[in-house]
């Protein structure tokens, strides 16, 4: 076999020599070592990531809650007002319905003692017979005098005060917008 010499070390072709294989052996696992090293840092630096990313989720979980229950406190604010809406317009239906009953019953008197002397009928002298028949008989049925009847007082709602963490603007074509001051 053929040999060549390297100073005092002969290699002899076809066998690799020791000093070689832990040469190779030494640089796969310096690769080795820096690809895991690589990994962890990859690996650590994902894991914060992740930590991240989870107190995230729980600020949003404490978010939503949050979220919740302002819409459930609008929800009821609402709700109140309609019930509240309601039964006004079931009363006002209820009068509606006591005063048209009360009036199919009872119909209104045509005179009061104010539309008597308002309409008191007037001596008419007839210098012909042919025209005494038509002034008697309008003079027979009285105009019916309708009193208006007087508007009722309804004290408006108060509205409750304005929230002092929002400001409200209102725009030139008539649209409120609130927003919150910080």
């Amino acid at each position: 076999m053929p040999a060549i010499e390297l100073g005092a070390q002969e290699v002899v072709a076809g066998k690799p020599s020791r000093k070689g294989t832990i040469g190779v052996v030494v640089a796969g696992a310096a690769l080795v070592t820096i690809v895991n090293l690589t990994a962890a840092v990859y690996l650590y630096r994902g894991m914060n990531d992740l930590r991240v990313v989870e107190a995230r989720l729980e600020q949003l979980g404490q978010f939503e809650q949050r979220i919740g229950a302002r819409l459930d406190t609008i929800n009821n604010g609402f709700q109140s007002r309609f019930e509240k809406l309601d039964s006004q317009l079931q009363a006002d239906f209820n009068e509606i319905d006591r005063n048209v009953a009360r009036l199919e019953q009872n119909p209104p008197v045509a005179a009061s003692d104010e539309g008597m002397s308002a309409a008191e009928p007037t001596v008419v002298t007839t210098s012909t017979a042919e025209e005494a028949p038509a002034v008697a008989e309008n003079m027979a049925e009285p105009d019916a005098i309708e009193m208006p009847r007087p508007p009722r007082k309804r004290t408006p709602a108060v509205a409750p005060p304005p929230n002092p963490a929002y400001q409200r603007i209102q725009q030139a074509d008539g649209k409120v917008y609130y927003k919150k001051i910080n």
